[in-house]
């Protein structure tokens, strides 16, 4: 990928999207082409079109999605699936018709099934049932693996699919109900801390185990693989390393010196009992993750404060 070809980052105010931003500038990087949702409605075919006709990107790395956690992805099911099947039906199409050098799709761990072995190889992708509280978002990101797989059948293109764990970091959505685990537990545990409340009450028995990586991880990941990896396959992206629920609440709660009690509501859903990937594929072409979870969770416990603040 040269340095001075056209990049568009699809999503690049997200916490995904910023991330590879700012890791593409650090590395020069600087020809990036980029639109607020509000100057370009990814969901409309005719504006992505003219959009791609008048840019012309020689690369895209699609991570523009309408994300959330359990509770969003279960209350929200005809926007997760209609908004992520309309975003990447769009772009990926218009990347074909305007023949783009290459484009990276990035999917999501929640692709796989529900009780599939641990840790998740890619190739256990439809192999079983999905877990039910976030199937629509899981089945439109499969259309979006299907559609890389079968422009490259058919037209020959460089399109391939990279799947992320749980990511977590800078620039992430901290909202009260549709945030992720992670996000959620720094949310509740540090304010729980500065208003010296005695319990914490979190979603769920915390036997689920998850797999976290930090964002920037991902982004240096995203541009190893459109540096070095052309192949026809999906290919996982993680730091190869788990915890459950319970044991990362209160290894936040240390990090953050809150000495109330956690409380577990298990009328709430868990989700899918573990979430592991396999990454021995990535690992093999040569990257790893590099920020621990430990390190990873003091950076974004310091930027969580910063925003509290303002």
């Amino acid at each position: 990928m040269e340095q001075t070809a056209k990049i568009y980052i699809a999503g690049h105010r997200g916490m995904v999207g910023s991330g590879l931003e700012r890791k593409l500038r650090k590395e020069g990087y600087n020809n990036i082409v980029t639109r607020t949702s509000s100057e370009l409605d990814l969901r409309n075919q005719q504006a992505v079109n003219d959009f791609f006709e008048k840019e012309k990107p020689a690369y895209v790395i699609l991570a523009a999605a309408k994300v959330g956690g359990i509770y969003a992805n279960n209350t929200y099911r005809a926007e997760f699936i209609y908004d992520n099947l309309m975003i990447e039906a769009n772009i990926i199409h218009a990347a074909y018709l305007n023949k783009v050098t290459k484009l990276l799709f990035l999917g999501s761990s929640c692709i796989y099934p529900k009780m599939a072995p641990q840790p998740l190889k890619e190739e256990y992708l439809l192999s079983g049932y999905l877990e039910p509280t976030n199937q629509p978002y899981a089945i439109a990101k499969i259309a979006g693996i299907e559609m890389c797989d079968s422009y490259r059948a058919q037209y020959g293109c460089n399109f391939i699919s990279a799947m992320p764990t749980n990511l977590y970091g800078t620039n992430d959505n901290y909202h009260p109900e549709n945030s992720h685990v992670l996000p959620a537990l720094i949310r509740r545990i540090v304010l729980a801390k500065n208003n010296n409340e005695p319990t914490v009450t979190i979603w769920g028995t915390g036997t689920p185990r998850r797999e976290f990586l930090h964002v920037d991880d991902l982004a240096d990941a995203v541009l190893f693989l459109m540096k070095n990896y052309n192949g026809n396959e999906i290919i996982n992206i993680g730091s190869g390393v788990d915890i459950s629920i319970s044991n990362l609440a209160e290894l936040i709660s240390e990090k953050v010196k809150y000495t109330g009690s956690l409380k577990y509501d298990s009328t709430k859903m868990n989700g899918t009992p573990q979430k592991l990937l396999d990454i021995s594929k990535i690992n093999y072409l040569g990257w790893k993750s590099k920020i621990s979870l430990s390190e990873g969770l003091d950076i974004t416990i310091e930027e969580f404060n910063k925003i509290i603040l303002q």
